[in-house]
């Protein structure tokens, strides 16, 4: 089924992000995450994809060589694996970013095969080497392009234009969006113009970038349908449960923290403090947003899937 058909009429359904697990390492760490979380009923699972990145080691002769790491391998075969093991949609990212147009085919080429339906498409973040986004060679510079590829997919084209001799199912996708606005765009207005050129192209709903207050979310909604996208926005949601990520969040995610959040904050001395004044906040965001009928809430688990137990057990 499509994200849009299991979300409908489900009240405010769950979701939640995770990242696939990091080269040599197993599976444990994600079955444990998703038996804790399957309690509340997600109607999918989001898993991440990692773009390869240069690193450098001594070559022994007085000069560094530069090499390719992709710290998290495998999204397809940990989406597969899941998907089939917990029986629950199981959605991968596909980027932009780091992949070439025959690399993302291939893809969606395995995921067709392993009758996963469902993607989430994104350019993604720049190489850590770069001061501005650059395309791989033969690859994408913005989602739109992306899209373009998936929807020829879809109609029985490869992306040399050669016809599929045996279609399987279609993928049906979802795009990120920004409240606050990407970090490149030059303003909400223009960033909201390129949100709709997504739906247009074929986008069946978005999910937000992380925020904290909630009155961005709703006035970006409010601007969103203005424009006549009228596809789900599903908020996506962090609690904040360290000291350190006071600064780290907004500074990597680009969003801002409400002034009464940060007010509390201020006066936590430890991470177990923080924890509690974070969870706290989530809950009453959660318990805002389901008020005014949001239809889903998807959280980013990353490096604290307990806390997102905590808030989902007090909100579900």
């Amino acid at each position: 089924m499509r994200i849009t058909e299991l979300i409908a009429n489900q009240g405010t359904a769950f979701s939640f992000e995770i990242l696939p697990p990091l080269k040599g390492a197993g599976l444990q760490n994600l079955r444990s995450t998703i038996e804790k979380l399957r309690e509340f009923e997600p109607k999918y699972i989001n898993i991440t994809t990692h773009r390869s990145e240069p690193m450098y080691r001594d070559a022994g002769n007085g000069l560094l060589e530069r090499y390719m790491l992709r710290r998290r391998p495998g999204s397809v075969a940990v989406a597969a694996a899941l998907q089939t093991e917990f029986r629950i949609p199981i959605v991968p990212h596909i980027l932009c970013s780091g992949f070439s147009k025959d690399e993302t085919e291939y893809v969606l080429i395995d995921l067709q095969f392993l009758g996963i339906q469902n993607l989430f498409l994104l350019r993604g973040d720049k190489a850590k080497e770069d001061k501005r986004f650059r395309a791989s060679a033969d690859g994408y510079s913005h989602t739109t392009e992306l899209q373009e590829q998936v929807n020829r997919f879809n109609e029985g084209y490869f992306v040399d234009g050669t016809p599929i001799r045996e279609l399987g199912e279609p993928f049906s996708y979802g795009v990120a969006c920004y409240p606050e606005k990407h970090e490149e765009a030059p303003n909400l207005k223009t960033d909201i113009h390129w949100f709709k050129q997504k739906v247009q192209a074929g986008a069946e709903y978005g999910v937000t970038q992380m925020f904290f207050d909630n009155d961005k979310y709703f006035e970006f909604l409010k601007a969103v349908r203005a424009e006549g996208v009228d596809v789900p926005v599903i908020p996506g949601i962090k609690p904040v449960t360290k000291l350190a990520q006071l600064s780290m969040l907004p500074k990597t995610f680009h969003c801002d923290l409400p002034e009464a959040f940060t007010d509390e904050a201020a006066k936590c001395r430890t991470d177990e403090e923080m924890r509690r004044v974070g969870v706290e906040w989530c809950v009453q965001q959660c318990r805002e947003l389901m008020k005014a009928g949001v239809p889903s809430i998807h959280f980013y688990t990353t490096g604290d899937a307990a806390a997102v137990y905590e808030v989902a057990k007090q909100i579900y």
